[in-house]
């Protein structure tokens, strides 16, 4: 099981995650982006960090949605409204836990995956967050149906999104700023996909106490 206190930690190694590659972030937008999205999601999930501190005993659901709306606040703009709905969507599906099973796992991601969708109104192959992310909901849920232990499903599910990351480069932005610039979108790792694995690489790493 994954439990309230390892939730907290993972939150707090994101934040650690972001600062120590805002730079990384800053390059891969800046080629196709803004050049804002390193020090957005460092700022936002600087934040996070900090309100860990006030989590008291507050379940695992709100922790998570706290997260997403302070992340919403801070981050501003598309990213910090896409980033926010990942966490605030998914949390609905945990109220009341102090531990998840690997099924809770998926079923955070998942309605994460629908909301972000929703909202954004972006799919698979569209060179954004969703190309990291859909593939590691899929292994999520593969991992469920075969009885896999949430730190052995989450493993394969950051492995998933660093597939889907990586394929990214080869794609045609069809949504945000980058769409602009068509082909010359490609060639470029997204930046979105790239703050999406993070976030479940540290999922995993907690979970397995690396």
């Amino acid at each position: 099981m994954v439990t309230r206190e390892e939730i907290i930690k993972w939150l707090a190694t994101v934040a650690a995650v972001m600062e120590e590659n805002q730079e990384l972030l800053t390059q891969l937008d800046a080629a196709i982006g803004d050049a804002e999205h390193g020090i957005s999601m460092a700022r936002g999930f600087k934040k996070v960090a900090e309100q860990l501190r006030e989590a008291g005993d507050k379940d695992i659901s709100s922790i998570l949605k706290t997260c997403g709306m302070t992340l919403v606040s801070t981050m501003g703009g598309a990213g910090g409204l896409l980033f926010g709905t990942l966490f605030m969507d998914g949390s609905r599906e945990l109220a009341g836990k102090q531990e998840l099973g690997t099924a809770d796992v998926a079923a955070f991601f998942r309605a994460g995956l629908a909301g972000v969708s929703k909202r954004g109104g972006a799919q698979p192959g569209d060179k954004t967050m969703i190309d990291a992310l859909s593939p590691a909901v899929a292994s999520l849920e593969r991992s469920v149906s075969a009885g896999l232990s949430p730190a052995e499903a989450i493993g394969e599910a950051a492995a998933a999104a660093r597939q889907g990351m990586t394929g990214t480069t080869d794609m045609v932005a069809r949504k945000g700023r980058a769409s602009y610039l068509g082909e010359r979108s490609r060639g470029h790792q997204d930046a979105g996909a790239t703050s999406l694995y993070f976030i479940i690489k540290a999922l995993a790493d907690t979970v397995s106490g690396d």
